[in-house]
């Protein structure tokens, strides 16, 4: 992976992935103690749920007004101020936990600061990407962020072992502020603007007013629903999925700690690789077999016999499901004008938060009722939808009518040739040999 991203010419770019990695690692080393800091400051479970609530709140609410923020101010201001916007509220919890009014003001606050950043990281992204490596660089992005979300928890363990809680908490917002601090003295004050190959021939150069509302969510359809599915699948996934295996499959709970891993590293696995196969074949075409595969995986679920092979189910779910997000913003970055990416990402990730906010009620109250096995097909059902959705709006894809796609050599060529036109494109360029190699 490091290999691939020196090989991408625009620093912007490159900035972005620090950024965002050093930010997955404040978010894994925050998250990974919340649970067991809340409970030892008296928190009920009831309590601690709905504080996801309040986070999931805060981006749904402050989803939109980000992108007319990005286009008043430009996606650099908006990143930096949202990063120091998190440093400073998840240094502040073990303060706010002394109240749950606070705590609840603080967790609304950090949903908002966070949409700030995936949505300014996600507009410079798809800005500086050329129109045929986008997926590619959206699933770099993903692993960036899942690599601190991986490591972040083994620093909060070690943290823990000798200082207070509080200190895992100053040490996040330290994280944090040390990307903003980054993006603040490296990234190029117009960061965003995008570059021709990012653009549809001649696009650059028009003038047209911004699409409403109601067309760029026509647009944005296919990536709407997949981030609200998967927003809603991942929620009731965190909260409910260890209280089914060890109410009802027997599995210890030791065990069932450990199994988010195994879909953490299947989205590291397969997320390049998976947008790379977009970028040749149509990336909502990848998304159908994606959620395709993920559904027939999470309805197996429930009669897998064995622990491990419901961990490498788990597995394989990281790699299908969590990989259609990547996929999804590289679409919507194909399929909307540059100079709307930043309201489209903000759409974007209001549904993603729309997805949070009922998912838990939702699933809790199915397995309450009927029993986590029903629980789980209706996620599965869920992602039936999406695909049959995917479905009748099939030539939504660019490349739905494209009879042959160049292969990834030329692309990469392509991308070099515009660079001293357009002061870097943004895209890989490897030597033939190395194009494939890329992807890994």
């Amino acid at each position: 992976m490091l290999a691939a991203i020196r090989r991408i010419r625009d620093h912007n770019i490159r900035l972005v992935y620090m950024a965002i990695l050093l930010l997955g690692l404040a978010y894994g080393t925050a998250i990974a103690i919340i649970s067991i800091y809340l409970d030892l400051n008296h928190y009920s479970k009831v309590a601690i749920g709905s504080l996801a609530a309040w986070f999931a709140g805060g981006i749904v609410l402050f989803s939109l007004p980000m992108g007319w923020l990005i286009r008043r101010f430009g996606a650099k201001v908006t990143l930096v101020t949202s990063l120091f916007g998190y440093a400073f509220t998840v240094s502040l919890f073990p303060w706010a936990a002394r109240s749950f009014l606070t705590l609840a003001a603080v967790r609304f606050a950090d949903g908002g600061f966070s949409v700030g950043i995936w949505v300014s990281c996600e507009t410079i992204l798809l800005a500086r990407a050329n129109r045929d490596t986008k997926g590619f660089i959206m699933g770099l992005y993903a692993v960036c962020m899942g690599i601190g979300y991986v490591a972040g928890p083994l620093l909060a363990r070690g943290l823990a072992a000798f200082a207070p809680l509080p200190v895992v908490y100053w040490t996040a917002g330290g994280i944090a502020a040390t990307s903003g601090l980054l993006a603040l003295l490296r990234l190029d004050r117009d960061a965003d603007t995008p570059v021709a190959a990012a653009a549809a021939p001649g696009e650059l150069a028009r003038a047209a007013p911004p699409a409403t509302l109601l067309s760029l969510l026509w647009r944005i359809k296919n990536s709407c629903f997949a981030t609200f599915v998967y927003g809603y699948y991942e929620a009731s996934i965190v909260l409910f999925m260890p209280l089914y295996l060890f109410e009802s499959r027997g599995i210890t709970r030791e065990q069932t700690i450990i199994m988010p891993a195994f879909f953490a590293v299947g989205i590291l696995t397969f997320s390049t690789f998976a947008g790379r196969l977009g970028d040749r074949h149509g990336h909502l075409n990848m998304m159908r077999i994606l959620a395709l595969a993920g559904t027939i995986m999470t309805a197996l679920f429930v009669l897998m016999p064995s622990y491990w092979l419901m961990c490498a189910a788990v597995f394989i779910g990281g790699v299908t499901l969590g990989s259609v997000s990547v996929v999804s913003l590289a679409l919507q970055g194909l399929v909307v004008p540059v100079r709307d990416y930043a309201r489209a990402n903000a759409l974007y990730n209001a549904f993603f938060a729309a997805g949070m906010l009922l998912g838990p009620p939702i699933s809790s109250r199915i397995f309450t009722t009927t029993g986590g096995q029903t629980m789980l097909l209706h996620l599965a059902g869920l992602w039936a939808a999406f695909t049959l959705f995917t479905l009748v709006f099939r030539r939504d894809d660019p490349r739905a009518g494209a009879r042959t796609v160049a292969p990834a050599v030329d692309l990469a060529a392509a991308a070099a040739a515009a660079a001293p036109a357009a002061g870097g494109t943004g895209a890989p360029a490897p030597a033939p040999d190395e194009a494939t190699r890329a992807t890994g």
